[in-house]
């Protein structure tokens, strides 16, 4: 009888390793032991971003104006009045590895979460200690926008004349971001919304949740909102921000360069709710009353 084996019979079966089995075994091994210890200790990329996500999205509550008008030391959200979206600082998923919180540079993008949190929320500062919390914002009179403490790590709007390094990346226009230091490059000032009442606005105190200009005071360059320019971020797609001042043919901004600073007002809530006196005819009386308050 012959002892070929035959055509179609297996002569080994699935029991049977073949090839460098034991390297690939213990390799395995090593990868799963890797994967639990970094689990366990909360060292994955994914743990680190989600944990960062939370801190940073946590709800925070924003400052209110008994008057309508914003003072130094409020907790404010900068809006685009024509989208509606709102500044907020870019977080990139590999920042995660470094700290818990917003990192200096920073980049800014306008997105659509519009809740109050460490991300989107800015302190109103005075650029001097004669400045006190709760003196009111005048237009022309520069001031510092600076993150929260904790997840949003204290850092200034800033901005600086445009170079071939450092410029937006799709626009190629003057960089808006955050840093660690104030410095003459992180002052800002807002101007009258309206051109033709922009002098006699000067020293007048600013309202909230109306359109203003804000302005950098180095460069004179208005917070520009570029539709055309954006791009993907953890938080869904976002929009490029950058200061440059558009104009239109009677030399007024375009809409791009209107933005609001978002805050709760006890008169807008009054008059909401059907309780609130008739408005001022003037916004100059409004301004004049406000003034006569500081001097008292």
């Amino acid at each position: 009888m012959s002892s070929a084996p035959q055509a179609g019979v297996r002569t080994y079966n699935p029991s049977v390793r073949i090839g460098n089995w034991n390297e690939d075994v213990s390799l395995e091994e090593d990868t799963i032991k890797d994967y639990l210890e970094q689990r366990s200790s909360g060292q994955l990329l994914v743990q680190k971003v989600h944990a960062l996500s939370e801190t940073i999205l946590k709800p925070i509550e924003l400052s209110k104006s008994p008057d309508g008008f914003l003072r130094h030391g409020d907790i404010v959200l900068l809006q685009h009045v024509a989208t509606l979206k709102g500044l907020s600082a870019e977080v990139k998923p590999l920042d995660a590895y470094q700290s818990p919180c917003l990192q200096s540079p920073c980049n800014i993008s306008a997105g659509d979460i519009m809740e109050p949190c460490a991300r989107n929320a800015f302190v109103v500062m005075g650029c001097d200690e004669r400045t006190p919390d709760g003196a009111h914002v005048v237009y022309n009179q520069p001031f510092y926008l600076r993150t929260l403490s904790g997840a949003g790590g204290e850092l200034y709007l800033h901005s600086e004349a445009v170079t071939f390094q450092k410029c937006a990346k799709k626009s190629r226009e003057q960089l808006v971001t955050l840093v660690k230091e104030p410095s003459v490059e992180t002052r800002w000032k807002v101007l009258c919304f309206n051109p033709m009442e922009r002098m006699e606005s000067e020293g007048y105190p600013v309202k909230v949740n109306q359109p203003i200009l804000i302005n950098h005071c180095l460069t004179n360059k208005c917070l520009a909102f570029m539709e055309e320019f954006s791009f993907k971020t953890m938080f869904g797609r976002e929009h490029e921000v950058v200061a440059k001042t558009m104009l239109d043919p009677h030399k007024a901004e375009l809409p791009a360069n209107h933005f609001r600073m978002t805050m709760h007002s006890v008169n807008e809530e009054e008059e909401s709710g059907g309780g609130g006196g008739e408005r001022s005819a003037s916004g100059h009386d409004d301004r004049a009353r406000s003034r006569e308050d500081d001097g008292e």
